[in-house]
């Protein structure tokens, strides 16, 4: 018997976790399946956890941080509401799968990572994919990226006490921004939110989650 080798043992995971763990769960958007589709998961995370890319949970990627489970970076992705063409903003590269899946709908993602090891590690990972219209900045991520604002989406990876007031600035007219709100180590939501033509400012929980704490100058004391 020939045994399939990694790549196709991969990509047969992949389309697993796409079906099984996002489509199955209500998320329909044709671009962000198209995404996860995409993107090669297990290029992300340690050797050692590869063999666990798919799987429905989030993974270790060093310094105390980890890669969201597959479907948390699926609903974030989905909320935001892409269409193709956007400059997004993404808080919290960590290891950079997220922002590889942003990259393939938007036309260009900004990324912010605290830990320089991780954002070194993130741009590797980014590079050796080719993917080119990621651009990952070492910085305060609680405070965004203003070079590169207005953005017309933003979406956070690490869960802070509020939306952090630089964020809102940074958003264009009509934007939304994902990020989940809560407790250092407590409840926490995922909240999508939104500022109307009218200038009210609007707040959907999306649901229940678990993040590590957004440090910074508008996060939590480090």
């Amino acid at each position: 018997m020939t045994r399939p080798d990694d790549d196709d043992n991969f990509s047969a995971e992949r389309e697993r976790m796409v079906v099984h763990q996002i489509e199955a769960r209500g998320i329909a958007d044709a671009r962000v399946l198209a995404a996860l589709r995409a993107v090669p998961r297990e290029a992300f995370v340690p050797t050692v956890e590869r063999a666990f890319a798919y799987e429905d949970h989030p993974l270790p990627i060093g310094a105390g941080q980890t890669i969201s489970q597959p479907y948390i970076v699926a609903l974030t992705t989905a909320g935001l509401g892409l269409r193709g063409g956007e400059r997004v903003l993404e808080i919290g590269t960590g290891c950079g799968y997220a922002a590889a899946v942003l990259g393939q709908i938007a036309a260009e993602v900004h990324s912010v990572e605290r830990i320089e090891s991780l954002a070194a590690q993130a741009r590797e990972h980014l590079a050796g994919l080719g993917i080119a219209n990621v651009h990952v900045h070492c910085a305060d991520g609680s405070l965004g990226w203003p070079a590169a604002a207005p953005y017309d989406a933003i979406a956070v990876t690490a869960a802070g006490p509020e939306i952090p007031a630089a964020l809102k600035a940074q958003l264009a007219p009509g934007g939304v921004i994902v990020m989940p709100v809560g407790d250092r180590h407590g409840h926490q939501e995922l909240l999508r939110w939104s500022r109307g033509a009218d200038g009210r400012e609007r707040a959907e929980p999306l649901c229940d989650v678990r993040f590590v704490p957004l440090l910074g100058a508008q996060g939590f004391t480090p």
